[in-house]
């Protein structure tokens, strides 16, 4: 090659050098402009529209783990469970570290009807914390559910738990272990002297962890009583809520003739 080629092809190589740059720079705002009104559209709880703006981000950068997260959620509020599975799965694929933590994708597992995947998931969070009753109670919901497993099976293997500060949980883990009932878990929800604020949020918990218990126990006529009630009486702003309002929505789907 003479002189004047490797000048020519020295240009060549550095203008694309430049085009390279350049759009990279392009797509990085773009991912981030897009995940910016993402964001937005979460605070203001237009799901499906916070999706699209994720997954425009996510074409821009496919390494961006934390739209990955985002979506999952987002997915799993609309009720594309499936969908917000892959995402945790993603998610966690560049983020190992955040594997054992991630209690959302447990209860994505359930409602996908992952139930042997989703039991592994909140044993592997109970690493991370182990003093949630929370925990403990969907790794008994996805046993129950899992035709190898059963009812009993998941009760005698109850992830033990000590020291759960939140009142009713104590008592709610007490009924998942069969030694306590739905009645007097309520009963223990409104004892003391809590605020209105502090009572909403325990009768929320409450009647949405009876209403999971007497569900896959089979008693459709009480579960559905406190999956309304959490649901729709004493919803809460947190994904808790938004889990409830997706648990009850799908109820009454199921329940449909």
């Amino acid at each position: 090659m003479n002189r004047e080629m490797w000048r020519v092809w020295r240009v060549v190589i550095f203008s694309l050098g430049l085009l390279n740059a350049s759009s990279a720079r392009a797509d990085e705002k773009t991912a981030a402009e897009s995940l910016s009104r993402a964001k937005t559209l979460i605070a203001r709880g237009e799901s499906g529209l916070a999706v699209k703006q994720l997954s425009n981000a996510l074409g821009a950068n496919p390494q961006l783990a934390e739209a990955y997260y985002l979506r999952g959620r987002e997915n799993f509020r609309i009720s594309k469970f499936k969908d917000s599975l892959a995402d945790f799965d993603a998610y966690v694929q560049l983020q190992p570290n955040r594997r054992a933590s991630l209690w959302e994708r447990g209860i994505t597992c359930y409602y996908a009807e992952e139930f042997l995947a989703g039991a592994k998931q909140f044993e592997l969070y109970q690493t991370y914390l182990n003093n949630d009753v929370e925990n403990a109670t969907w790794r008994y919901l996805c046993l129950a559910r899992d035709p190898q497993t059963g009812l009993e099976k998941a009760r005698q293997t109850l992830l033990p738990i000590t020291n759960d500060r939140r009142v009713p949980m104590m008592q709610i883990y007490a009924m998942y272990r069969g030694k306590m009932t739905p009645h007097e878990v309520l009963k223990a929800a409104r004892g003391g002297e809590p605020t209105e604020a502090e009572l909403r949020q325990r009768l929320f918990y409450a009647h949405l962890y009876i209403g999971l218990y007497e569900e896959v126990g089979g008693r459709a006529a009480s579960a559905k009583s406190h999956l309304q009630l959490a649901a729709e009486k004493y919803p809460i702003n947190h994904y808790m809520g938004d889990v409830a309002r997706v648990h009850w929505k799908r109820f009454q789907v199921m329940a449909s003739p």
